[in-house]
C-alpha cells in the first residue's frame, strides 16, 4: 500500500510496497506517470526526484522518456553486476551491515555464496534475480532440514545485501517480501524445548562440581560460573567476563550489563555466591573473576573469529553430562540436534524459581532484562497446587456439590467427637482402676 505523499515543487514521492521504495509520480499532457527511484533513503530520495523537474517541465514526450530511462538505470553499462561481483561491491558499500562479530560478518559472506551456488550460474546479472527466484530459494531452504531461526537469518541477510545493489537490481528488493519468512510455530511438532533444572538436578551440579573425581579444565572457576549462573540468572558470556570492578562484596551487589542486549541490570548477592566469590578472591590475578576461563572465552583464530566462546560452552556441557543429562537430543526434521539442556537452563531454572516464591514479574525482569519470553514462559503458570486442584474439579475427584461441601466436615467433626469421648472414657476407666488397687 502507498504511503503518504510528499509534494514537490514538480510531482510528488512517495513509498510503495512492503520494501518501502520511493517512487517519483508527475503528469505529462494530462497522463499520470510513476517511477520507482530505487531507494528507502527519504533523502537520496529527494535528491533523484530533483533530476526529473526539469525534463518533466519540457513539453516533449521523447526528452522526457529518454531521461526517465537514463534516471531509472536502464542503461545495460549502468546496471550489469554478476553475482561473483556482488560481495566486493557489497563489503565496500556505506549501507552494509556492520555486525558486532567476525562470525556474523562471514556469515552474511557464507550466505551469499550459498545463493550464488543455488542460482548455479555466478555470472548471472543481479537484475535477473526477481521475487519468484527469492521464493524459490526460501522453498529450497525448506529441505535443508534447518531451523526456523537460522533459515529467517539466511533470509534477512540476503534482504540486507540486496538492498545495497540498487542501482543494479531496478525495482523492489526480490528478498523484501514477508512470505519468505518461516513461523516459529512451525517447530511446534518437535516435542523439545529449553528445559529448566530441577532443585535435585542443581544440587547434583553442585555436588559434582565440588567433588574431586570429575575433572574439567579449569574447574574451580567453572564451579564460580555456575553459581553465577544459579543465583544471578544472567548468560553465559555475562558470567564468564564478569569482571572484580562489577562486584561490591561490602554492599553484597553485583552490575552486569549484558552483553546481548547492552541492558545494565543490578544484582544483591545470595550467602551461597558470597561464599564462592570470598573463594574466588583467593586466585584474583587480574581485572575478572574467572581469568582462565575469560582468556579462554576471548581465544580468536588466525581469521579473527572467537573460537574460545564453544570451548568454554563444551566444558560447561561436560558438567551437565556428569548428572545423567543429555544436553541434546535428534529431532525430526533437524539436521543438527536440538539443545534442551545447557547453561541457558540455568536462567530458565532462576524464572521458575521466582514464580513459585511469588516473586512479581517486574522484579525478575529487572534482575534477567528484557527478557519476557522466559519470563512468560513461567509466569503464566500459577503453581502445581492450584493445577492439581482443577484436574481433580474436571476429573470429578474433588468436592463439588454443596452436600458434599457440608457432608465431609460434619464427618470429621462426627470422627473426632468420637474419639475424644473414647478417650476420655478410657482415661476415666484407667483412673477408676487405679483407685480400686489402693488398699
Amino acid at each position: 500500500m502507498a504511503k503518504k505523499s510528499l509534494r514537490l515543487t514538480v510531482g510528488s514521492i512517495f513509498t510503495k510496497g512492503p520494501g518501502k521504495i520511493y517512487f517519483f509520480r508527475y503528469q505529462v499532457e494530462g497522463r499520470r506517470k510513476t517511477v520507482s527511484l530505487q531507494t528507502t533513503n527519504r533523502a537520496e530520495a529527494l535528491k533523484k526526484a530533483q533530476t526529473f523537474q526539469p525534463v518533466v517541465q519540457t513539453s516533449s514526450v521523447e526528452v522526457i522518456a529518454a531521461h526517465v530511462s537514463h534516471a531509472r538505470g536502464l542503461r545495460e553499462a549502468e546496471r550489469n553486476l554478476c553475482l561473483s561481483d556482488v560481495w566486493e561491491h557489497y563489503s565496500k558499500h556505506p549501507d552494509r551491515s556492520t555486525p558486532a562479530t567476525v562470525n556474523v560478518w562471514k556469515q552474511y559472506q557464507a550466505n551469499l555464496q550459498e545463493f550464488v551456488e543455488f542460482i548455479g550460474n555466478p555470472l548471472t546479472a543481479v537484475r535477473e534475480i526477481t521475487p519468484q527466484t527469492a521464493d524459490r530459494y526460501a522453498q529450497y531452504l525448506k529441505t535443508t532440514e534447518i531451523s526456523v531461526d537460522t533459515h529467517n537469518r539466511k533470509v534477512k541477510q540476503l534482504r540486507k545485501i540486496f538492498s545495497t545493489l540498487q542501482e543494479y537490481r531496478g525495482g523492489e528488493n526480490p528478498f523484501s517480501s514477508p512470505v519468505l519468512y518461516r513461523r516459529e510455530r512451525e517447530e511446534q511438532g518437535l516435542g523439545v524445548r529449553r528445559l529448566a533444572f530441577s532443585r535435585e538436578q542443581e544440587q547434583r551440579l553442585l555436588e559434582v562440581l565440588a567433588d574431586e573425581e570429575h575433572q574439567v579444565i579449569n574447574k574451580s572457576e567453572i564451579r564460580v560460573i555456575y553459581h553465577l549462573g544459579m543465583y544471578t540468572g544472567q548468560r553465559l558470556k555475562d558470567c564468564v567476563l564478569l569482571q572484580w570492578q562489577s562486584i561490591d562484596l561490602e554492599r553484597r551487589r553485583i552490575w552486569v550489563k549484558q552483553f546481548k542486549t547492552g541492558k545494565e541490570v543490578t544484582i544483591p548477592i545470595s550467602d551461597r555466591l558470597f561464599t564462592v566469590l570470598m573463594e574466588a578472591k583467593s586466585w584474583q590475578s587480574g581485572e575478572y573473576v574467572c581469568p582462565k576461563c575469560a582468556e579462554r572465552y576471548n581465544r580468536l583464530d588466525k581469521d579473527g573469529k572467537n573460537t574460545g566462546n564453544n570451548l568454554v560452552n563444551l566444558d560447561v556441557l561436560r558438567v551437565i553430562r556428569w548428572i545423567g543429562v543429555e544436553p541434546s537430543v535428534t529431532a525430526p526434521g533437524r539436521k543438527r540436534k536440538v539443545t534442551q539442556y545447557g547453561f541457558h537452563s540455568l536462567r530458565h531454572t532462576f524464572a521458575s524459581h521466582c514464580a513459585e516464591a511469588g516473586v512479581p514479574k517486574a522484579v525478575l525482569l529487572s534482575i534477567l532484562g528484557t527478557d519476557s519470553e522466559i519470563a512468560d514462559k513461567y509466569y503464566t503458570h500459577i503453581g502445581e497446587e492450584a493445577q492439581l486442584k482443577a484436574i481433580e474439579a474436571i476429573s470429578g475427584d474433588s468436592i463439588t456439590t454443596a452436600q458434599e461441601r457440608i457432608r465431609q466436615p460434619i464427618f470429621i467433626l462426627k470422627t473426632e467427637l468420637l474419639f475424644d469421648i473414647q478417650s476420655k472414657a478410657a482415661n476415666h476407666m484407667n483412673r477408676l482402676g487405679n483407685c480400686l488397687l489402693v488398699p
